[in-house]
Order: structure tokens, then sequence, then C-alpha cells
């Protein structure tokens, strides 16, 4: 098992920034990609960014040069610069770590960011 914990969620005016941090524990050392996911009031949730352990990212078109996911292996840590944040950037935030298989090995609590207008 991999636990995940998030923060650095808040609220924000539009065009600001935030950061978010997760960090992992337990087994770690199964941990392949490491990534965000958001779901926003009555919406599914949807991919936001993904790094692999190599430093490979990924990121879904709504945030590409905006967002920036980085990571620090050593500790464990997988971090989301958002730089401006949009009211429809509002959602919980979760992070999620992957095995070397793509399976899903974790979710984290979520951590919740609100963008006003």
């Amino acid at each position: 098992q991999v636990q995940l914990v998030e923060s650095g969620g808040g609220l924000v005016q539009a065009g600001g920034s935030l950061r978010l941090s997760c960090a992992a524990s337990g087994r770690v050392v199964g941990v392949n990609a490491m990534g965000w996911y958001r779901q926003a009031p009555g919406k599914q949730r949807e991919f936001v960014a993904r790094i692999t352990r190599g430093g490979s990212s990924y990121y879904a078109d709504s945030v590409k040069g905006r967002f920036t996911i980085s990571r620090d292996n050593a500790r464990n840590t997988v971090y989301l610069q958002m730089n401006g944040l949009k009211p429809e950037d509002t959602a919980v935030y979760y992070c999620s770590a992957d095995g070397d298989f793509g399976q899903r090995l974790g979710w984290g609590q979520g951590t919740q960011v609100t963008v006003s207008s």
C-alpha cells in the first residue's frame, strides 16, 4: 500500500498561483508515475498532469503552459506549480501513484483549490 498526503490548496484570485505538494509513504519502492487529477462539483474526475520516475511529464491541454509538475524522488514527493489560475481551475485536486505496469497504487485524500474571479 502507498499512502499519499496532499497539501497546499487554498483560495486565490484569478491570475494567482498556488503550489500543491504530495508526499508518498509506505511501499514507495513500487511507485513509477505520480500525478494529479481534479474533480469539480458535479463533474467527473479528470487528469491534470503526471510525471514518471525518470522525469517525463504529461499535461492536460487545459493546463499546458500554466501548470508545471515536478518530483523529488529522494523525498518521494510530487509538486504541482499552478500559475495563471482561472475560476474554471476550481476543484478538489487529488494526487495519484501508479506502479511499473500502470496499476493505480493509491489516491490522496484531496485538497481544495478555489479560484475567485
